[in-house]
């Protein structure tokens, strides 16, 4: 092969935990640095790390975002109380994706992997299922409390001209406990044009879902939006384009979702993208075959793998025993932020690198070279199954091919 690409621009790059982490190295090193001039701005966003700096990294990291344009995420810890103390921290963490989400004011839009071989366990899905994920508020921003027995719980507004206004949520008889959500108008408005734009990019019809014969309000604020800027900016693209554009019930989504052949945009609310995309995932066939990118309102990109740090692997791996981790989501966390880059720079040898190490990763996977994951769902004869390292090794043969 000739010099390396170059990259003018540089990415933004935030390392995270566990095994994720150890793979997120040997993916560079394997098959990124020997044949790209990486060019990136680096953000530890190990759990230590982001102890030490009382999380500031994770902030400088998203602001890095703004800036450059695109980026590329490891997986992290979200802290729960036994992660404080194995990682003796000051303070349970919040998630580092919800603090990134919510700076860049960004959609998740998540998308399976598809290879032959490996069959949905819902037979009648042929194309990939996208999830839009709303990235900001909700339970995610909760405010909540523990009720004494005896108290009674308010909704109180204060207006701008000080008048107030007061629901009384319960009552309690006995002990219990309550939450307050919130959303904002133009938090939803950057969703409904994200999700917008996107079916446009893709040419896919776009699905959105709420609860609102139930939530007349909050949920209703999301329908009523998002209706608005279709009517108003949307609908003659989306005629134009030949595609569509409904709004549904959440449970109706969910059986019309069971009983389709896929190839469509499903948006959805914060927590029910949250759990669909990893339903939507696994009866695809695994969470580390799904492609996850945070799209802002402004055009900023940031990629990552959908699924978490694969701790239990981490662990094998600390005493020495080798792994069979499936690193296809990171791996194309990887591609997806190279492709973008070259996108915005006009760099088409690192578009083509992108699409080529993507084609050599689904090579092999189709010639029955896997990880235990895939080997397991897979209908494939003579297939092997090879550890972490040997299956990125086996995917840098194919691409040297490509190449």
């Amino acid at each position: 092969m000739a010099d390396n690409i170059q990259m003018s621009t540089p990415l933004v790059e935030m390392d995270g935990d566990e095994m994720t982490r150890i793979i997120w190295k040997m993916i560079k090193e394997i098959l990124l640095t020997p044949y790209v001039d990486l060019n990136t701005e680096y953000y530890d966003l190990g759990l230590e790390h982001r102890e030490a700096t009382k999380d500031q990294v994770t902030i400088d990291a998203a602001n890095a975002t703004k800036r450059y344009g695109v980026a590329v995420k490891c997986a992290t810890i979200t802290p729960n109380a036994e992660r404080v103390k194995e990682y003796n921290l000051t303070q349970m963490w919040k998630s580092p994706n919800g603090t990134i989400r919510a700076i860049l004011d960004g959609t998740v839009f998540r998308t399976p992997i598809v290879v032959k071989g490996i069959t949905p366990f819902i037979p009648t899905w042929k194309k990939p299922i996208t999830i839009a994920r709303h990235a900001y508020g909700d339970v995610y921003k909760n405010v909540e409390m523990v009720v004494p027995q005896g108290g009674k719980a308010e909704l109180v507004v204060t207006a701008p001209d000080g008048s107030v206004s007061r629901e009384t949520i319960h009552a309690f008889d006995g002990p219990g406990i309550i939450q307050g959500q919130h959303n904002t108008d133009q938090s939803i408005a950057s969703f409904a044009r994200a999700c917008f734009n996107y079916a446009l990019d893709q040419k896919q019809d776009l699905w959105f879902a709420t609860k609102d014969t139930i939530s007349k309000q909050y949920d209703h604020r999301f329908k009523d939006i998002f209706s608005e800027i279709y009517a108003s900016e949307y609908e003659d693209k989306f005629n134009d384009a030949k595609i569509e554009y409904f709004y549904t019930l959440i449970d109706d989504a969910v059986a019309r979702v069971v009983r389709s052949d896929g190839g469509y945009i499903w948006a959805c609310k914060n927590y029910d993208g949250d759990v669909m995309s990893d339903m939507v995932a696994t009866a695809f066939g695994s969470l580390a075959m799904m492609t996850s990118v945070l799209v802002s309102p402004t055009g900023v990109y940031e990629y990552e793998a959908a699924h978490g740090t694969v701790q239990r692997h981490y662990y094998r791996h600390l005493k020495g025993e080798k792994t069979s981790t499936n690193s296809v989501a990171t791996l194309f966390a990887w591609s997806g932020a190279l492709r973008k880059r070259g996108e915005l720079d006009n760099n088409s040898d690192l578009i083509a690198f992108a699409n080529q190490l993507e084609q050599a990763t689904i090579q092999t996977i189709e010639e029955g070279v896997m990880t235990g994951d895939l080997a397991a769902l897979s209908w494939i004869e003579n297939k092997k199954t090879v550890d972490t390292e040997t299956f990125l090794r086996e995917i840098n043969d194919r691409l040297v091919k490509l190449l």
